[in-house]
């Protein structure tokens, strides 16, 4: 069997997130039989992770085994991209040793997370509104507390199956870009719906609701319910994932998001 690293990117709007699920349709589904269509076998895909309903990934990376050693990436890539729905696209595919994975092998992963202050009724399925204009240089003291911590059971939906709740963030930043506000976060991993807690915790910072000894006090006593509330998947994108050089050859390194490139 020959390994296939695959890159891609998707809009999450009309998707029950990455992962199959019993009821609803997903990407990882989506490809998994698009993929065994053209390469003519039975193709089964790993992603980097996990992504929830109505989450986008303008970076993502996944993994299949196929008994031909020697597929022919581009046509496969081209034949892809014209079964596939408009809202998935394939950027690259290329061979990678037996033993590489797209999430084990995964150094760290950034999402972004927007917010426009305006309503843009062509903007309105990538980002949150939000008229109300937060304190950042508050919501950034709040942020970068972030990185004195590692369990985050406070900022993770209830009822997962992970064995830890720890996690290492190693950026947490918000740019204000006039009509949008933009949240960067990033980290070794994330549980489920992490980023969108703490964007809705950090907010409450924003608007004065809570304080920045608060939002420590939250995160220490690793209660989901004492935490904000998550805000819309809308607004939120996987934009980067890193990997170890000898992985990352056939990668193209993402950019920073455009809202206005949808």
């Amino acid at each position: 069997m020959q390994r296939y690293f695959i890159q891609l990117s998707y809009d999450g709007t009309n998707y029950h997130g990455w992962q199959i699920q019993p009821n609803g349709i997903t990407v990882q589904e989506t490809i998994e039989k698009v993929l065994s269509v053209v390469s003519r076998e039975k193709i089964a895909v790993t992603g980097a992770g996990r992504t929830d309903a109505g989450v986008h990934a303008s970076f993502y990376v996944a993994h299949f085994d196929s008994e031909n050693q020697n597929l022919d990436t581009e046509k496969i890539l081209h034949n892809l991209n014209c079964l596939l729905p408009y809202d998935i696209a394939i950027q690259h595919i290329y061979k990678v040793h037996p033993e590489a994975h797209a999430r084990f092998d995964a150094l760290y992963r950034t999402y972004n997370y927007f917010l426009i202050k305006n309503k843009d009724p062509f903007l309105r399925q990538y980002a949150a509104k939000e008229a109300r204009v937060p304190d950042i240089e508050m919501m950034n003291v709040a942020a970068r507390k972030l990185f004195e911590f590692e369990d985050f059971t406070s900022f993770s939906k209830l009822g997962t199956d992970v064995k830890t709740n720890n996690c290492k963030v190693s950026l947490a930043e918000w740019v204000d870009e006039g009509n949008r506000l933009v949240f960067t976060i990033r980290a070794d991993r994330f549980l489920r719906n992490m980023v969108r807690a703490i964007v809705g915790t950090l907010l409450e910072v924003g608007f004065g609701k809570l304080t920045v000894e608060g939002f420590c006090k939250i995160i220490e006593v690793k209660d989901r319910c004492a935490a904000g509330t998550s805000v819309e998947a809308k607004g939120l994108f996987l934009a980067d994932i890193g990997y170890p050089d000898e992985l990352s050859k056939g990668l193209v390194r993402p950019q920073k998001v455009a809202l206005t490139d949808y």
